[in-house]
């Protein structure tokens, strides 16, 4: 592809602060001309600028690409979202048309695994527990034994993009044993990875910490239930930087009340977390307000790849983070 593009950069203003920086822009604006809409939340303005537009890039506040809102499409041939998730806008009528999608979610992957791998260690040394002992006057305390990493399995549900980085940090820093569940994982994978594969069952059965990092599917619904808790172990942990779609709530508040097991949670059914939901009182539990993957170079980073991407596109080079429709059923 020679001749320049034609970009629309479909985000709020707050949103290119945040995620282009100055450097990012000018490559952009070297690729062709960009036209920005400040407003991307809706049909009439998205439809507006799309005709004669060559590549379309997305944020969180998305119009939903309908077949009403594609037939303004009429050179369009690439979607990069600057964000992670697709699904709550990229419909079938986009692969239909034999449009283009990619996606800067890679960038979440580091800075995601990174809070999950503190949740880990907080929750094998018990940090959460003194912490709250401390705040509420006390020195020590009764706690369950603290242990560490290399002397502890791990359970990892979901080789995803961020299980993926979370693996390679356990296994980086020594973990005695890391063992995955994941149906789409093969043998040969998991040997380059270090780890073994298990059984949801086994792998709740055997581990220190379970960390979740599976995919919002019909299938991994409630896949932490109260059956699955009861597998646990005491003193062992759960946590959840992922989605709180993956655990039943309930029966997730039901163990930790009984004080059995800890939790580490960045992810709840209603957010923000209202003022008196029950998980704030719990000495053995620590929480985030979904902030996992929200560093400053997380941000950028996505601009980064976004460009990156429309880069080599406009030069006819492989993505290196394309979906295509069947990979996107997989993904969260």
């Amino acid at each position: 592809m020679t001749e320049k593009l034609r970009i629309v950069l479909a985000a709020r203003p707050s949103y290119q602060d945040m995620v282009f920086t100055p450097e990012s822009r000018e490559r952009l604006a070297s690729l062709g001309e960009v036209v920005v809409l400040n407003d991307p939340g809706t049909a009439d303005g998205l439809t507006a600028v799309l005709p004669g537009t060559d590549v379309l890039i997305t944020e969180w506040a998305a119009t939903p690409l309908t077949a009403a809102v594609l037939d303004h499409a009429d050179r369009l041939g690439l979607v990069a979202h600057s964000a992670s998730s697709v699904k709550h806008f990229v419909t079938e009528e986009v692969f239909r048309r034999g449009l283009r999608v990619t996606q800067a979610g890679q960038a979440m992957a580091e800075p995601v695994a990174e809070v999950s791998l503190a949740f880990t260690l907080s929750m094998l040394h018990r940090l959460q527990r003194f912490d709250h002992g401390m705040h509420a006057g006390e020195w020590r305390g009764a706690v369950p034994p603290q242990h560490g990493l290399s002397s502890s399995r791990i359970g990892v549900v979901g080789a995803s993009r961020t299980g993926l980085e979370y693996i390679r940090m356990l296994v980086a820093l020594g973990t005695a044993e890391v063992v995955v569940y994941d149906p789409y994982l093969t043998a040969e994978r998991a040997a380059e990875l270090g780890v073994r594969r298990s059984s949801l069952d086994d792998l709740l059965r055997t581990s220190r910490v379970v960390a979740l990092h599976a995919p919002t599917l019909p299938e991994t619904h409630h896949l932490i239930g109260a059956r699955e808790l009861a597998l646990m172990p005491d003193g062992a942990a759960l946590v959840n930087t992922a989605r709180s779609w993956l655990v039943d709530t309930a029966a997730l508040l039901a163990e930790l009340r009984s004080g059995r097991i800890d939790a580490a949670i960045d992810v709840f059914d209603v957010e923000p977390l209202p003022p008196d939901d029950p998980f704030r009182g719990l000495p053995n539990v620590l929480l985030t307000p979904h902030q996992a993957a929200a560093t400053v170079e997380c941000y950028f980073t996505m601009g980064e790849i976004t460009v990156d991407e429309i880069s080599r596109y406009a030069a006819g080079q492989p993505l290196r983070y394309e979906l295509s429709e069947k990979v996107l059923q997989q993904m969260a």
